[in-house]
């Protein structure tokens, strides 16, 4: 599953230069994550970084975007390759 940033995010900036694959925007209200980018951190580390650091929680799965750790994986390995 890719994740997302719910509308309780205060915007305080530390998410986005967490996120390996640059999957964190500012959005027009507050941040957003791209499903398209967002790997969970899987081939960077054991957690998703942007949720160790938001200090409000407010960074859950996105049930829209259900994903494998196997597919997880795979998106990375394409990630990794356009780069």
């Amino acid at each position: 599953m890719a994740l997302k940033i719910t509308e309780e995010c205060i915007n305080c900036d530390v998410c986005e230069p967490e996120c390996p694959n640059g999957a964190i925007s500012q959005g027009e209200d507050y941040y957003i994550i791209n499903p398209d980018l967002c790997t969970e951190c899987v081939g960077h580390y054991n957690e998703p970084q942007c949720q160790q650091v938001c200090p409000v929680s407010c960074i859950p799965q996105d049930p829209e975007h259900n994903e494998t750790p196997d597919q997880l994986l795979e998106k990375y390995q394409r990630l990794q390759e356009k780069k």
